[in-house]
C-alpha cells in the first residue's frame, strides 16, 4: 500500500491513529502464554489488538526489536503479525530504524521494502508497506530505499526530530544558522520534490513532546506525512499533536502503542476490548482538536 492508499483509509476511517504493536511477554495476559511457543503467544496477543482496532485505525506499527529479542521465535510473530494486519487492508510500518552505507542500506531494503529471489523462489519475509529509515550517515543511505520505493511503490519515514528527551543532544547541534534536524527536514523536502502530488514517499518521523518544532517543521516539509511518536505515555496531547497537520487536515500519523496495546490492564477488560476503546478515546480526542483549529478532513 503506497501513501495515496493510506490517506484514503484515514479519510475512510476518520483517524490519523498508527498503533504500535510493541509487545512484551511479561504484561500480555497468562491466557495468551499458556501451553504456547513465544512466537505463538506474541501473535494471538497482536492478533486480539488487530481485531480490535482495524475497522477504527487505518495503520499498525511493529517496533522491530520488540521481536528480534526474543530470537528466531519472535521474527516469526513480526512476520506473521504483520501479513494479519496486511489481510486486514492496514498500512503497514516496520519500525526498524535501519541506515548505513550504499550497499548496506540498499539490502535492508530489499529486505523490507521490497524482496529478493533464490532461483524461483521469492523471499519477501519482512516486506512491510513502510520503514523508518536513520539518515545520519547521510543522504546516500536514503538514497537506496528510495530506489526500491519507486519500484514497489512504498514510502519510508526518516527520523527528523525524535521524541526522546535526550534527541537534543545530536539533532538539535547548529551549524551556520541551522541545526541537524532542519538539514535532515531540507533532504526529506527536496527528495520528495521529484514526487508527484500533494505527499510524497519520504515522510518524517517528528515527536509530538516537541509541539513549537512542530510546527516549523510542518512548513518545511509541506508534502512529507509525519509519524508522530510521543503521544499519550510520553506526554504528548491532542492538542499538540495537531501542528503536525496541515491546512487539509491531512498529512500526519499520530501513533501511540502501550496506551492502546496495554488498556486492557486500565479497563480490567479484555485485550480487544481495551484496545478498542483506547483508539476511540484518541480518536475522538485528535479530530475534536482538529475541528478547533478548522482542520476538519472528513467534510
Amino acid at each position: 500500500m503506497n501513501i495515496k492508499g493510506l490517506q484514503e483509509r484515514i479519510i475512510q476511517k476518520k483517524s490519523p491513529v498508527v498503533v504500535g504493536l510493541d509487545p512484551r511477554l511479561e504484561r500480555i495476559p497468562r491466557a495468551y502464554k499458556k501451553g504456547k511457543t513465544i512466537s505463538e503467544a506474541l501473535f494471538a496477543f497482536n492478533k486480539d489488538i488487530i481485531d480490535g482496532i482495524f475497522d477504527s485505525a487505518p495503520a499498525v506499527k511493529l517496533q522491530i526489536a520488540f521481536y528480534e529479542k526474543y530470537g528466531l521465535e519472535g521474527l516469526k510473530a513480526y512476520v506473521e503479525s504483520k501479513k494479519y494486519a496486511k489481510s486486514k487492508d492496514l498500512f503497514v510500518i516496520g519500525d526498524i530504524k535501519r541506515g548505513d552505507i550504499g550497499s548496506t542500506s540498499k539490502a535492508y531494503s530489499n529486505g523490507h521494502l521490497g524482496h529478493v529471489a533464490y532461483g524461483d523462489k521469492i523471499i519477501d519475509d519482512f516486506e512491510v508497506d513502510n520503514v523508518t529509515v536513520n539518515p545520519y550517515l547521510g543522504e546516500d543511505c536514503i538514497k537506496e530505499f528510495i530506489e526500491d520505493i519507486k519500484i514497489y511503490d512504498k514510502s519510508i519515514f526518516v527520523l527528523v526530530k525524535t521524541s526522546n528527551p535526550s534527541s537534543k543532544q545530536i539533532q538539535d547541534i547548529s551549524k551556520d544558522g541551522q541545526t541537524i534536524y532542519e538539514r535532515v527536514a531540507e533532504m526529506v523536502s527536496g527528495m520528495n520534490s521529484e514526487f508527484n502530488g500533494a505527499y510524497g514517499p519520504i515522510g518524517a518521523v517528528v515527536g509530538a513532546t516537541y509541539p513549537e518544532e512542530l510546527i516549523a517543521l510542518r512548513k518545511q516539509m509541506p508534502k512529507a506525512y509525519f509519524l508522530v511518536p510521543g503521544y499519550g505515555a510520553q506526554g504528548g496531547k491532542a492538542k499538540d499533536v495537531v501542528r503536525a497537520f496541515n491546512e487539509d487536515g491531512l498529512g500526519a500519523l499520530v501513533n501511540s502503542s502501550r496506551g492502546i496495546i496495554f488498556n486492557y490492564e486500565t479497563l480490567g477488560s479484555s485485550v480487544k476490548e481495551g484496545a478498542r476503546a483506547a483508539v476511540k478515546e484518541m480518536n475522538e480526542a485528535i479530530n475534536d482538536a482538529l475541528a478547533k483549529v478548522n482542520k476538519e478532513y472528513w467534510r
